[in-house]
């Protein structure tokens, strides 16, 4: 990491602008973001993303911010030794901006200090000594003066080799508490197994049951890896499980599936959940006498809802109006239970709500499934299996149910 792309980082994270930061740095905004990602890989952590075309920085960047801040003092304290001072701001920032100083060639150079020798610390840094010698005399070059005299035995700070010293031991004890954290996180993103999912109707529903009965019987095998849950729609679940972060996504889509590792986990068919109050026998009375609000078609069921409802009722007034997507599903059941909308959900999804909406099949049988996929992790592949075995257990409980009570009733 080169100091010049800390100090941009220092200006962005402040001024939550990359194209403010490349015109006071007189830089092109490629060059800030790229520095801005660099610190982030460094670190491990997402500090900024894009939302509606601005930058937003997330609440990680307060506590990076934080720790730059002795950084970019000392960087101060370099430019002062330079001659390149910060009273003159301008001048300064733009020197600070473009500093190609690496901090692995400082902490070389506090190694030879700390060692006495270049022949010493070349051993330990497991370098030649031709390569470290020639990148301490860059480093000399840099600053404009001597920071070794070459004595007998060994070799002895200068005046001016204090002064770095001071200043590169600064920098490098504030990055490398920085990099600590970095460091764990890395550990434990290694060691955790990221599970996807669409998102829950709520905790009655078989996804969240299911996720529950993974991590409960997860945990009790004591495995090496633990286990943490994200719950997104069909499309971003495709994407983070191709980015590779997440490893395993429970879809209620096929599309695209075949780019991974997938297994079915059930099949069902679509039905309509209608307020408990409504009368409407039919699909089309329904969709014709209610607002609707489904998930987006970002999402497999909102996909082929929202094209189901549309020819249902081609003809209604306001039709584009009151059809509403929202991506989550427990805001969904409840304008269905308690403001009069209608809505489509898998037949395994509503079940578990029969008590709150009522259930009406459709006119027509309109299958849909889901599927589990999953990345090469054999940790992934085992919680797979998993996850399908909670979900044949748990979707046939409902019908269970059912028979019981029919039972009772002959």
């Amino acid at each position: 990491m080169h100091l010049g792309a800390l100090f941009i980082s220092h200006h962005v994270l402040t001024s939550g602008s990359v194209r403010e930061t490349a015109r006071r740095f007189q830089l092109s905004p490629s060059t800030v973001s790229t520095a801005i990602r660099h610190l982030e890989t460094e670190l491990a952590m997402k500090l900024t993303e894009r939302a509606s075309g601005e930058l937003v920085t997330l609440l990680a960047s307060g506590r990076v911010l934080e720790g730059l801040e002795p950084i970019t003092a000392a960087i101060g304290e370099l430019g002062h030794f330079t001659g390149h001072d910060a009273a003159a701001a301008d001048a300064y920032e733009a020197w600070a901006s473009r500093i190609p100083l690496k901090i692995v060639t400082m902490e070389r150079f506090l190694e030879v200090a700390d060692q006495g020798s270049i022949n010493r610390a070349a051993r330990r840094l497991r370098l030649g000594q031709p390569q470290l010698s020639l990148q301490l005399a860059n480093l000399e070059k840099f600053l404009g003066g001597r920071l070794f005299e070459r004595q007998a035995q060994g070799s002895v700070l200068t005046e001016e080799g204090r002064r770095a010293y001071q200043i590169f031991t600064a920098i490098s004890q504030a990055w490398n508490d920085l990099k600590s954290s970095a460091d764990e996180r890395y550990r434990r993103t290694a060691r955790s197994l990221r599970i996807g999912s669409i998102i829950p109707t709520g905790s009655e529903s078989w996804v969240a049951r299911c996720l529950g009965s993974l991590v409960s019987e997860w945990n009790a095998r004591r495995s090496n890896n633990a286990i943490s849950l994200v719950s997104m729609t069909a499309d971003d679940l495709r994407e983070a499980l191709k980015s590779g972060r997440i490893d395993v996504a429970i879809l209620d889509s096929v599309f695209g599936l075949e780019s991974f590792r997938h297994r079915e986990l059930l099949q069902t068919d679509m039905v309509v959940i209608a307020p408990p109050e409504s009368t409407e026998t039919n699909v089309a009375d329904l969709v014709a006498g209610h607002a609707i609000c489904m998930p987006s078609p970002r999402t497999g069921l909102g996909h082929a809802a929202m094209a189901f409802s549309y020819e249902r009722a081609p003809n209604r007034r306001f039709r584009s109006q009151d059809i509403t997507a929202a991506d989550s599903l427990p805001v969904i059941v409840d304008l269905v239970a308690n403001h009069g909308y209608v809505s489509f959900l898998g037949r395994v999804s509503a079940m578990p709500i029969a008590d709150k909406v009522r259930i009406v099949d459709l006119d027509e049988h309109l299958p849909m499934s889901y599927h589990v996929a999953f990345n090469h992790r054999k940790a992934a592949a085992d919680a797979c299996a998993m996850i399908i075995a909670a979900a044949a257990r748990l979707t046939s409980e409902p019908v269970a149910q059912t028979d019981r009570v029919r039972e009772s009733a002959a």
